[in-house]
């Protein structure tokens, strides 16, 4: 296991330098000039060639390019246009808020996704699968950005029993992770139903049942654990769509995360910040999807990665 994680983590290198060179390429096609952010409209020539020499912006792409991968090894991801405060910081101070919105999410889709699934797979063809079913179709076809409308109209202006702004307490994080995990819930607990069918079609599942075993021991002892599998592999590539999710859903309810900083960087065409910002969603969806393959091993012991 120890020489697989060492692989895994090995083979990350190449895949985020060509996430950062992509990255630093497209950033650079936004359109718009830094230099006219930070000096305004009526700047006199002379200051903003200063600026542009300052920020190293007169260089060819390449030489940039080799500057900024630099920095990267050496742990610097440059200092920020707009602010001219290092990116680490910028995002340091953002980052928690964002993980623990997109980590509450996650939780959640599991949970009631999982949930969702073995309840409608129990009882197939009942009022408990329909129920199930439309929940899922309702998530699928909701649109994040109307989903968070739609609860802060509901929980925040006409029963005002959850806050709709703002990050502190448990409560403020109800509506943001529900409104995030909703489309994630809708697939995993499809997924989670029809996986659950096909483990309890099984010969050893109608031997446990032939044995006598208890209903919800068949279920949850013998066929929960190996149709969890595919939920699982969806949940890790669900969080990359947690992460890009949350973005939005931040601005909407205020919430302190790093949303709000890509969005001014985007405005302001802060280069360091946006390729700061990709490089660290990259990293956490690369290590949060090896954190599921060591998952694999846990759940099915016939599972060994050397």
């Amino acid at each position: 296991m120890l020489i697989y994680l060492l692989q895994r983590l090995a083979n990350l290198i190449p895949t985020l330098l060509i996430v950062s060179f992509v990255v630093f390429m497209m950033v650079r096609l936004i359109p718009g000039d830094p230099v006219l952010a930070i000096a305004g409209q009526d700047a006199e020539p002379e200051i903003m060639e200063r600026i542009r020499e300052s920020l190293g912006l007169n260089e060819p792409v390449i030489t940039q390019y080799g500057r900024y991968l630099l920095g990267i090894f050496r742990g610097d991801l440059g200092t920020s246009i707009r602010t001219r405060q290092p990116v680490w910081h910028e995002i340091g101070q953002r980052l928690p808020a964002t993980l623990e919105l997109a980590g509450a999410a996650m939780l959640v889709s599991l949970v009631i996704g999982v949930g969702l699934g073995v309840a409608a797979a129990v009882n197939r063809g009942t009022v408990v699968d329909a129920m199930a079913r439309f929940i899922s179709l309702f998530g699928v076809a909701s649109p994040t950005f109307w989903t968070g409308l739609l609860f802060v109209l509901a929980f925040g202006y006409y029963w005002r029993v959850l806050p709709i702004a703002g990050r502190g307490t448990l409560l403020h994080l109800v509506l943001p992770a529900l409104t995030v995990a909703l489309t994630s819930v809708a697939f995993i607990s499809r997924l989670t139903r029809a996986s659950l069918l096909e483990v309890l079609s099984q010969d050893y599942v109608r031997t446990a049942k032939a044995k006598g075993a208890r209903p919800r021991t068949v279920v949850y002892k013998h066929a929960l654990r190996n149709a969890l599998m595919s939920p699982i592999t969806v949940a890790g590539l669900e969080f990359g769509r947690l992460l890009s999710g949350v973005i939005v859903i931040e601005i909407i309810f205020s919430w302190p995360g790093t949303g709000r900083l890509l969005i001014n960087a985007i405005q302001f065409r802060d280069f360091p910040i946006i390729q700061g910002l990709v490089l660290t969603y990259a990293l956490i969806f690369a290590l949060v999807n090896m954190a599921v393959d060591v998952l694999y091993a846990v759940l099915d012991p016939r599972i060994a990665y050397g």
